[in-house]
C-alpha cells in the first residue's frame, strides 16, 4: 500500500508540527504511519512524499507480535523468547522484536543475553526509547555501572526530553545508587512533565520514608494511590507505605489536642457545653452521649485512650453534633426511630429465615436475638452511611493533620465491614437480602476510601454486580450534594437509599420540630392544604425523575412531564364537570400567553394556586385531556409524549 502526499501548504496544515521543514515532515510521517513495531518506508520525490506500508506483513505478523508482548507481560518468558526468535528470523529489521526479546531475557535473569538483544534493537532503531531505557536499567541495577547507564539514559532524553517515564526511571536508579541530589533533579523534571504520574509520586514517597520524613511519605504515597488505575506491585507498595507512614505519624501528632480545639469551637459556635472523657471500658473507640438522652446539661464524648485512630473517631462524633446543630438551625433536623410496628414488619419480612434457623435446632430465644441484632445492625448502616460520607469529606478537607488517623480508621472499618459480610457463618445464617443491603452500604464507604486516599477495598466485599451498581449510584448521589450541602439533606439520602433497597419500612424519620404535633395542628394543616399543594415530597420527586430519565428520550420536556404527574394526582377522583371548569379557567389565563420561565400563575378554581409557567402548561394540557379530549389537538401544546409518559408513571 502506497500513500502519496503532495508537499504543499495544505500538507503542512495537516502536520503543523513539521513547521514547513521537509526533513521534519518525513520523520513525522514515519512516526504517524507506524503501527506497533511496523514502520513504513517514507521517500521524498520532488514535490511528493510516498509512504509505503507493508500491509500484508502487518496482517500476517501483528497478531504474533501482540501475542509476543502478552507472553512477556504475563511472565511466560520461555514462550516469549521462542516466538521472538521466530519473528526475528523472518524479519530481523524490526527493532521491537529484539527489544521484547531483551525484556524477556532480562526478566529470566540472563542480563548478558538481554543486553545483546537490546543492542540489536538499537542497531535497527537507535531512537528506540524503551530499548535505551531498559539497557540503562540493566547497567544501573544489575551491573552497578551508573556511568554506562547514564549514557543510555541521556540518549533517551535526546530523543524525548520530556519523557516522564525515562526521567522517573533515571531518578530512581540514581537514588538507588546513592546519588540523591542528581536523582531529585531528574524526579523533579519528571514531576513537572507529569504531576500525576504515580511512579514519580511514589518515588518521592520512598525517598522521604527512608529519611524518616513520614509526613511527606504519607502525602506522596496517597497522591500516588489516587492516580493509579490498576492493582499491581506499585499499588501494593504504595498502600503499605501509606499505612506505615500513617502509623508513624499517629504517634507523633497530638490528635486529641486537635479534637479538643474542634470541640471548643463547636461549643462556642452553638452555645452548648461539651466535655471529653477517657474510658477504656467502652465497647467502641469513641461515642457521643447526648445531653438530652442522658439528662445532663452537657454532651459527653467518651473515648478509648489507647486506640490508634481515636482522634479521628472523636472528631467524627463531634461532626455528627455539628451536622445536627446545622440542621436544627434550619428546622431540618430529623429523628431516626424504630417502633414495635417497624420491628414487627422486620420480623414478618424475614419470618422464613427465622423458621429456617429454628429447624436447624437454634433455640427460639437465640433466633429472635440474632434477628434483632441483624435489624439493629442494618438500621445503624441505614442511618449512618449517608451522614458519614459527608462527615468524612469534611474531616478530610478541614483537618489535614488528622488524615493519617482518618486513613487508619477508614481502612480498618471498611475491612471490618467486608469481613463481616463475607464470613461463612454470617452468609450461612443471615438472610441474603440483609447481607446484600449491608454489602451495598459497605461499598459506599469503600468508594469514599478510594476517592479520598486511593485505596480500593471494594473487591474485599466480593460484591455482586448489582450491589456495585447500586452503591455507585448512591455515592454519585452524595457527590451531587457534597460541595453545596443543604442543611439536613443527609436525611433525604437516608430515606432515598433505604427506599431503593426496600428497607424504609423498618424505621421512621420524624421531623424533630413536629415530633410533638397535636391532632388539632395536623387537622388544621389538612384543612389549610387539603391537596398537599404546598408540600414537597422529595422521595416521590426523586422516583419520578428516575422513571422519566429511564423511559424518556432526549426530546422529552422533563419539567412538563413531572408536573403532569402532579396534575394527574390532583385530578384523580375529581368529577368531570369540575375538571372542565378548571380547564376553562386555565384557558382564560392562557389568553394572555403563558411564559414557561415565569412564576406566579393563579388558577381561580384551584385554591391557593401559585404555579410556574411549566406547571401551568402541564395542568392546562392534562385538564383538557381528561375533560375535553377531542379538543386537545387544537390547544397548540405539543406535549403528547410528556402526557403519555406521565400516564405510564401513574399506572406504575
Amino acid at each position: 500500500m502506497v500513500i502519496t502526499h503532495i508537499v504543499d501548504d495544505f500538507l503542512f496544515e495537516l502536520f503543523p508540527e513539521a513547521e514547513h521543514d521537509t526533513e521534519k515532515l518525513t520523520s513525522i510521517l514515519k512516526r504517524y504511519y507506524t503501527l506497533g513495531p511496523f514502520e513504513p518506508e517514507v521517500k521524498l520525490k520532488d514535490s511528493t512524499i510516498e509512504v509505503s506500508i507493508d500491509v500484508d506483513r502487518i496482517n500476517a505478523d501483528k497478531g504474533k507480535f501482540d501475542k509476543l508482548v502478552k507472553y512477556a507481560e504475563s511472565g511466560k518468558l520461555d514462550k516469549a523468547t521462542e516466538l521472538a526468535d521466530e519473528l526475528i528470523e523472518k524479519a530481523p529489521n524490526i527493532s521491537e522484536y529484539h527489544r521484547v526479546r531483551g525484556q524477556a531475557y532480562s526478566e529470566k535473569g540472563d542480563q548478558e543475553e538481554a543486553i545483546n538483544s537490546l543492542i540489536d534493537a538499537l542497531k535497527w532503531n537507535p531512537k528506540n526509547e524503551w530499548a535505551l531505557l531498559m539497557i540503562g536499567n540493566i547497567y544501573a541495577r544489575f551491573k552497578k555501572d551508573m556511568e554506562t547507564a547514564l549514557k543510555y539514559f541521556d540518549k533517551v532524553l535526546e530523543v524525548k526530553p520530556d519523557d516522564y517515564h525515562a526521567l522517573n526511571n533515571i531518578g530512581v536508579q540514581l537514588f538507588e545508587a546513592g546519588r540523591k541530589n542528581e536523582a531529585l533533579e531528574y524526579l523533579n523534571k519528571a514531576l513537572e512533565a507529569n504531576p500525576k504520574y504515580p511512579n514519580t509520586l511514589f518515588a518521592f514517597a520512598m525517598i522521604a520514608y527512608r529519611e524518616n520524613d513520614y509526613s511527606i511519605a504519607f502525602e506522596f504515597s496517597t497522591k500516588s494511590l489516587r492516580n493509579q488505575t490498576k492493582k499491581d506491585e506499585l499499588y501494593d507498595n504504595a498502600v503499605k507505605m501509606a499505612l506505615s507512614s500513617a502509623k508513624e505519624l499517629s504517634g507523633q501528632i497530638d490528635g486529641l489536642g486537635i479534637a479538643e480545639e474542634y470541640m471548643q469551637s463547636l461549643s462556642d459556635r452553638f452555645s452548648i457545653d461539651i466535655k471529653m472523657e477517657a474510658d477504656p471500658e467502652i465497647p467502641t473507640a469513641a461515642t457521643m452521649q447526648y445531653a438530652e438522652v442522658y439528662h445532663r446539661n452537657h454532651h459527653l464524648i467518651k473515648y478509648k485512650p489507647n486506640h490508634p485512630a481515636v482522634a479521628h473517631l472523636v472528631v467524627h462524633e463531634l461532626m455528627h453534633l455539628e451536622l445536627r446543630e446545622e440542621a436544627r438551625a434550619e428546622n431540618a433536623n430529623k429523628l431516626f426511630t424504630t417502633t414495635d410496628s417497624t420491628k414487627a414488619s422486620f420480623r414478618l419480612t424475614f419470618k422464613k429465615d427465622a423458621e429456617r434457623l429454628k429447624k436447624k435446632g437454634v433455640p427460639e430465644s437465640n433466633v429472635r436475638g440474632f434477628m434483632d441484632s441483624m435489624a439493629d445492625g442494618l438500621n445503624r448502616q441505614v442511618f449512618n452511611t449517608p451522614i458519614d460520607v459527608f462527615i468524612e469529606d469534611r474531616i478530610f478537607n478541614r483537618f489535614e493533620e488528622l488524615r493519617p488517623f482518618q486513613l487508619l480508621s477508614l481502612q480498618a472499618n471498611t475491612m471490618e465491614g467486608a469481613n463481616a459480610n463475607t464470613r461463612p457463618d454470617i452468609i450461612k445464617n443471615a438472610p441474603n437480602k440483609l447481607i446484600s443491603a449491608s454489602t451495598t452500604y459497605g461499598l459506599v464507604h469503600a468508594l469514599q476510601l478510594k476517592d479520598l486516599f486511593g485505596i480500593d477495598l471494594t473487591g474485599e466485599f466480593k460484591p455482586k454486580q448489582r450491589e456495585v451498581e447500586t452503591a455507585t449510584k448512591f455515592y454519585e448521589e452524595y457527590l451531587e450534594h457534597r460541595d453545596d450541602k443543604e442543611a439536613g439533606i443527609e436525611y433525604d439520602l437516608i430515606q432515598f437509599w433505604a427506599e431503593d433497597l426496600n428497607f424504609d419500612r423498618y424505621f421512621n424519620l420524624i421531623d424533630e420540630k413536629n415530633q410533638n404535633n397535636s391532632a388539632e395542628s395536623v387537622l388544621d394543616k389538612i384543612e389549610r392544604d387539603p391537596y398537599g399543594l404546598d408540600e414537597d415530597d422529595l422521595s416521590k420527586d426523586r422516583k419520578m425523575k428516575t422513571f422519566m430519565e429511564k423511559h424518556g428520550g432526549d426530546d422529552l420536556n422533563m419539567a412538563v412531564a413531572m408536573y403532569m404527574v402532579g396534575a394527574l394526582q390532583y385530578f384523580e377522583g375529581m368529577d368531570k364537570p369540575k375538571i372542565k371548569e378548571i380547564a376553562f379557567d386555565i384557558a382564560k389565563v392562557g389568553t394572555a400567553g403563558i411564559d414557561p420561565k415565569k412564576d406566579g400563575y393563579r388558577i381561580p378554581s384551584i385554591p391557593d394556586s401559585n404555579f410556574s409557567g411549566y406547571q401551568t402548561l402541564a395542568y392546562f394540557y392534562v385538564s383538557w385531556a381528561l375533560a375535553v379530549p377531542e379538543m386537545v389537538s387544537s390547544l397548540g401544546l405539543n406535549f403528547d409524549k410528556e402526557f403519555e409518559m406521565a400516564m405510564d408513571y401513574k399506572k406504575k
